[in-house]
């Protein structure tokens, strides 16, 4: 028992940051339709950021991680302004692979300037164990910080969707696009901001994952990235609490794997659960099938 309440921690706190760079993709998807294959790599700029605001300007934690927020917010506008927006009405499978250009710029410049070699992330906290359950059951200071930062985050971010104007704005986009361009919302304006809001909660992700494995490395964002858009596809991609509870199921699952079976089998299982939602349930856990008139 207590090793399943230790994997259950592990989990936790990876799955945490799925559920952050999963909801980029969610609020992207809801709004426009678009699987953003970019913002894998979003989320690792925002680990590079976080890595020269501590290494080098000798930053804390705490402002590291708002310019590395900040940082992705304006590289997800700027994404979304010349590589997305000139495209919007052109068919699906042009987005896509524009998407999928975006996704290898990034990662490629990104390697040109900086190398391929992984980085030491600076040690931002010195790890601390607090023992649980008399010694058996153990978490970490980064772990804590981990779920501390994205609860308030994922509490921040329903706070904006569901009390502010420009979160009412996003839901009418998301609704009916035309529909609120006839009201008098400013459409291209509230899916720049969408990007902004996904690509800072990426930055925040990649800043907590660099505090968690100390190292930082340019094609780093492939694997979490796909394992975000898998935890979005799971809980129902373009609903926000799906993408929250798919992170976590993922992390947890992985984790559970890696504890009880082996860690070979830990990735191959997060593409296992992708192809059984995709034949079962398409539409995810918090999805509803949606039957279209033709």
């Amino acid at each position: 028992m207590t090793e399943f309440i230790q994997q259950l921690i592990n989990g936790i706190s990876v799955g945490s940051i799925y559920a952050l760079i999963a909801l980029g993709y969610t609020m992207v998807y809801g709004i426009i339709k678009l699987i953003n294959f970019a913002h894998g790599d979003v989320y690792m700029l925002g680990a590079f950021v976080g890595l020269y605001a501590t290494a080098v300007l000798k930053m804390s934690f705490v402002p590291a991680l708002i310019v590395s927020m900040i940082a992705c917010a304006i590289l997800g506008i700027i994404i979304e302004r010349l590589a997305y927006r000139p495209l919007r009405n052109s068919p699906k499978i042009v987005i896509l692979i524009t998407a999928i250009g975006v996704s290898l710029l990034l990662e490629y410049t990104t390697m040109f300037f900086l190398g391929p070699q992984p980085r030491a992330f600076p040690e931002v906290f010195k790890q601390v164990s607090y023992p649980l359950l008399g010694g058996k059951v153990t978490i970490s200071n980064r772990e804590i910080l981990i779920i501390v930062v994205t609860i308030i985050l994922m509490l921040l971010l329903q706070y904006i969707v569901h009390n502010t104007k420009i979160g009412k704005a996003m839901r009418a986009v998301s609704y009916d696009m035309q529909a609120a361009r006839l009201m008098g919302i400013n459409v291209d304006t509230t899916i720049s901001i969408t990007f902004a809001i996904g690509s800072a909660l990426a930055a925040a992700a990649g800043v907590l994952v660099g505090v968690y494995y100390n190292k930082v490395f340019p094609l780093m964002g492939i694997m979490f990235g796909l394992k975000a858009f898998v935890s979005a596809v799971l809980g129902g991609i373009g609903i926000i609490p799906g993408a929250m509870t798919g992170g976590l199921i993922l992390g947890i699952t992985e984790s559970l794997v890696s504890g009880y079976g082996s860690s070979l089998y830990r990735d191959p299982v997060a593409f296992v659960i992708l192809i059984i939602i995709l034949l079962v349930k398409p539409s995810g856990i918090f999805g509803k099938n949606v039957r279209e008139k033709v």
